[in-house]
């Protein structure tokens, strides 16, 4: 094993030559995908990366007598696994006549964060991405006895500690991975169900927000690989007195955080009460499991917002109260949500929508 950890480590720097990493989102809408390439570097920006290809019949997203289709990189990361000038490109997939295929959600993100009333807004997105770790061959929380249960919640959440804090050394890492690629991670934490953790990305403007809540995915699943553990979005893992997981969304526009913001926060809440429906229909599969009115939810057919309320489906923070000004938080969104949909949504209804 050492031999082969050196030559994984062998410094390619001299060859003028990098590894680029093309990561795409698959025929599920949930899963991702990669392949490695060969290019001469360095690489300073997604548009110096060539067009590539993929066999789409194989991932659900093109029939097999017409299976190509294209990827185009629009964002780049430093790749923590390689290190180097090597990197980890975000892309969409378009069919070979330049159609983005349904799987490609960036592309209408791309567009609402490019009109010019959202533009001139600068929303800001801070995404809380929870997630569960899972014991490989069982697939059941990482830390439980096989087919028991551990003591009731309570002492789990930000716990430290064997017996409370189960897979640290994966969050750890997860960390300082996303660090070194360049996402804007703001911390982790442990969360109230054992086995259960939090990473927060933020504050990032528009777009950027879903490339690094993908890639930030896509260096977790790499990381459990290498331990030999598994990591699922599920909203709500295990049935029961368990919290699920989610993907709260902090947002706030350029309006929201000037001096009387507080009004434009009230009417981006009430607006997006009245699409209650449409957002919960784009938040996430399996999320009904999850929004019952209870373990820190609300129900999923009910709007309510409140402030400092995490049994409400918009929190408002004290501070953003007593300032008068701030952003607000999105606590539907299911851990299993497209960031490109849910942040675009909720610009594109707080913004550009007229009711």
């Amino acid at each position: 094993m050492s031999v082969l950890n050196d030559l994984i480590n062998l410094d390619i720097s001299g060859t003028k030559k990098i590894i680029v990493e093309y990561i795409w989102i698959d025929g599920s809408g949930l899963g991702l995908r990669s392949k490695a390439r060969t290019l001469t570097g360095p690489i300073t920006d997604p548009t110096q990366l060539p067009r590539w290809n993929f066999d789409g019949s194989s991932t659900g997203q093109a029939p097999g007598e017409d299976s190509e289709v294209i990827l185009v990189a629009q964002a780049i990361f430093k790749d923590p696994f390689r290190g180097g000038d090597n990197l980890l490109a975000m892309c969409d997939a378009y069919t070979p006549a330049g159609e983005p295929i349904p799987t490609n959600k960036r592309f209408n993100a791309a567009k609402i964060f490019s009109h010019p009333d959202v533009a001139a807004e600068v929303p800001w997105y801070g995404i809380e991405q929870e997630y569960t770790l899972l014991q490989k061959d069982v697939r059941w929380p990482l830390g439980w006895p096989v087919g028991g249960f551990p003591g009731p919640q309570g002492p789990y959440y930000c716990g430290i500690g064997a017996d409370k804090a189960f897979g640290r050394e994966v969050v750890d890492a997860h960390y300082k991975a996303c660090l070194y690629a360049g996402i804007n991670i703001s911390g982790i934490n442990g969360e109230v169900m054992p086995g259960q953790w939090e990473f927060q990305v933020g504050p990032s403007v528009g777009i950027s927000a879903g490339d690094e809540i993908w890639v930030a995915r896509y260096i977790l699943e790499r990381i459990t690989e290498i331990a030999g553990i598994v990591v699922s979005f599920d909203p709500k893992p295990i049935p029961g007195d368990w919290n699920g997981a989610g993907a709260h969304t902090n947002y706030s526009t350029k309006s929201m955080r000037e001096t009387g913001g507080i009004d434009v926060i009230k009417k981006a809440i009430e607006k997006l009460g009245m699409r209650h429906k449409d957002h919960i229909a784009a938040y996430g599969e399996g999320n009904e499991r999850r929004l019952t009115g209870h373990h820190e939810t609300a129900d999923i057919n009910t709007f309510s917002w409140g402030v400092a309320n995490r049994g409400a489906s918009i929190r408002v923070g004290r501070d953003t109260e007593k300032d008068g000004k701030g952003y607000f938080e999105d606590r539907r969104p299911a851990s299993n949500m497209d960031p490109y949909v849910v942040t675009s949504m909720i610009a594109n209804t707080t913004i550009l929508w007229k009711p």
